[in-house]
């Protein structure tokens, strides 16, 4: 195994602002706590909180680098102690507080899966915040089971196209919105059963068309604002609805007394705050309920586009600019 350097390329923006702040910049190679892994970088995605982080709207949790980028993919070349030396030169894709924009980044090794031989590294990288995040909104707080339907905002999305490959592999039905017809056409190609242009329709009658008046079990929500009494509106009796972004606005006016008379449930959750004991625990379940489905070729990440790391406020530009369907990716490779 190659010696491992002490400085390393990084994106680590000074001070906030637009896409231009994301300059290469050498950054020391990150030391490996007890439990934790060292991984070289392959590839890193590119999720909405990384734009919204380098806006200065959402600072790292405490402890965690100020270095954008909450999943990678690559190679394990380092071990703390009590990590488990087998992991050592294993291919791995990992869920992170921070730090994936670089060369290298350091991980508890609880938060590590495996990279099967039927993704590549890219798709690898692709994967981990957005399959936590559906997996632990839509199928444990929401509870999702199979032959619930459910409406997921955002059906084009790197969240939105994760969550129609779980619906189809779980047996949910899913209905998407989508901001044109293109994206519709898109989320139906890759398996939504039904897909709502919100921009000429409204997606509260279509729901209820869809569902014969009944409405859905859950609505998972990205969008917040004057979303979210909307989407009670699209609630079956007993539905839940699961807030995981507020990209309309962090606040709502909702009808107590509807919730009541309906016994609907409201909640939501962040991913990158909670600690490394849960983040562990999930990753676990996603080895033993999802990763076969990675392994038999049943799953992957639907990609959009890679940029390699130099080229990160390229990314964020077509992150911003709204035309990516899937996952965008950003490579250590030139």
């Amino acid at each position: 195994m190659d010696a491992i350097p002490t400085m390393m390329r990084a994106i680590d923006p000074e001070s906030p602002g637009g896409p231009e702040v994301l300059r290469i910049v050498e950054r020391p190679v990150p030391t490996v706590a007890a439990g934790d892994v060292l991984v070289r970088v392959a590839a890193a995605g590119v999720n909405r909180p990384d734009v919204l982080q380098r806006k200065g709207g959402y600072p790292p949790p405490p402890g965690a680098p100020s270095i954008p980028g909450l999943e990678i993919s690559g190679e394990v070349v380092a071990v703390g102690e009590g990590a488990g030396s087998e992991l050592l030169g294993q291919p791995v894709c990992a869920l992170l507080a921070g730090g994936g924009y670089a060369e290298y980044a350091s991980v508890p090794a609880g938060q590590c899966l495996p990279v099967p031989e039927t993704l590549s590294m890219l798709e690898a990288a692709a994967l981990p915040e957005t399959l936590f995040t559906v997996w632990t909104n839509l199928f444990e707080r929401a509870y999702a089971i199979e032959g619930d339907t459910v409406l997921v905002h955002g059906g084009t999305s790197g969240i939105g196209t994760m969550a129609i490959s779980l619906a189809k592999l779980f047996g949910l039905t899913i209905i998407v919105t989508a901001g044109s017809d293109a994206k519709c056409a898109a989320a139906l190609g890759l398996g939504a059963d039904h897909a709502i242009n919100y921009a000429t329709q409204d997606f509260v009658a279509e729901v209820r068309a869809i569902t014969a008046g009944v409405g859905v079990a859950a609505v998972l929500d990205m969008v917040g604002g004057d979303y979210l009494p909307r989407n009670l509106k699209c609630l079956a009796d007993d539905g839940r609805h699961v807030s995981i972004a507020v990209q309309r606005g962090a606040t709502a006016e909702i009808p107590i007394f509807e919730i009541m008379r309906r016994r609907l449930t409201l909640t939501g959750s962040t991913l990158r705050s909670r600690d490394t004991a849960f983040k562990s625990l999930v990753a676990d379940e996603l080895h033993r309920t999802v990763w076969p489905h990675i392994e038999a070729g049943r799953l992957r990440p639907v990609m959009d586009r890679s940029f390699p790391l130099a080229e990160a406020a390229d990314a964020h530009r077509r992150m911003e600019a709204g035309d990516h369907i899937g996952k965008i990716v950003l490579t250590m490779a030139d």
